[in-house]
């Protein structure tokens, strides 16, 4: 079974500038809703900025405008929390916009400082996950979307200037075969999270919970639990294990692509790039 990397897919950190903005855009927001926020401590910064507002005690995530999924994220998680799913509850059930950002707000929940979470526990969570979003209906793209994604990518010479003609080849080959053997696998389709990894999954009093449905699609139960550790698929129940490793394998391939972007800013990208096209060609000489 390939081995999935074990840094997370999304994307780069926002520059000092732009971070300054997004924390300037969610407590304008948070003061016109009549929230005390007077200070914004940073919880996470990538592809999106994730703040802690005091002292009202709100999350706050903001986004650029031109990329980002918020009303759906929104939309998905309030809908997932009214039929008893474990995910973050909503502060504010609406997406606010601020010059150019989006800002969503969200019930701030003190994490629990213990040990890595229990596999049992994880995928007892993410099997209680599936089965509320099968009870709900909300329009997200097909996980061969994403997918596509990463073929154009590979595909595109200017965009991925620094992929040798072999690499590109095993790339766009590897994207292919996978994509469609996921896709003519036969198994139930169903919403996904689309990247349930440890870095989306919250430990607090309350429990174990969920967050960031930006990413959600459809597909296979397999594609989802491709995102977590090994011990978490073992545990949850009827997994097809063949289209399992076929889907990490894809996942692998995916976010190898993204690395060889020449506008990605994740940290240590082309090291990354390097060390998982490596990766990739071991999992697919099984």
């Amino acid at each position: 079974m390939a081995a999935a990397p074990k840094a997370p897919s999304y994307g780069a950190p926002m520059q000092a500038h732009a971070a300054r903005r997004a924390t300037q855009a969610a407590m304008s927001i948070a003061s016109s809703l009549g929230l005390t926020a007077d200070d914004a401590s940073v919880l996470h910064n990538s592809n999106k900025l994730t703040l802690h507002l005091q002292p009202c005690d709100v999350l706050a995530q903001v986004a650029p405008a031109a990329h980002q999924c918020a009303q759906l994220e929104v939309d998905t998680a309030k809908r997932l929390f009214e039929v008893g799913s474990p995910v973050a509850a909503l502060d504010a059930s609406e997406v606010f916009v601020w010059d150019d950002y989006v800002v969503t707000l969200w019930t701030y929940y003190e994490p629990v400082t213990t040990q890595a979470i229990p596999p049992v526990d994880y995928a007892r969570a993410l099997e209680r996950l599936h089965a509320g979003m099968r009870r709900v209906e909300v329009p997200t793209p097909h996980f061969t979307d994403r997918v596509s994604e990463a073929q154009t990518l590979v595909a595109e010479h200017d965009r991925t200037p620094n992929l040798t003609d072999a690499d590109r080849t095993f790339l766009a080959g590897t994207l292919y075969r996978l994509r469609r053997a996921v896709s003519d696998s036969g198994r139930p389709e169903q919403l996904l999270h689309g990247e349930p990894h440890p870095g989306n999954l919250l430990s607090n009093p309350v429990g174990l919970l969920f967050i960031d449905f930006e990413t959600c699609c459809r597909g296979p139960i397999e594609f989802d639990l491709a995102h977590a550790p090994d011990e978490v698929a073992d545990l949850y129940p009827g997994v097809d294990h063949h289209l399992l490793r076929d889907c990490r394998t894809l996942m692998l391939a995916m976010i190898t692509t993204w690395r060889w972007d020449r506008d990605d800013q994740f940290p240590d990208g082309h090291r990354l790039g390097i060390e998982w096209l490596s990766e990739l060609r071991k999992a697919t000489a099984r």
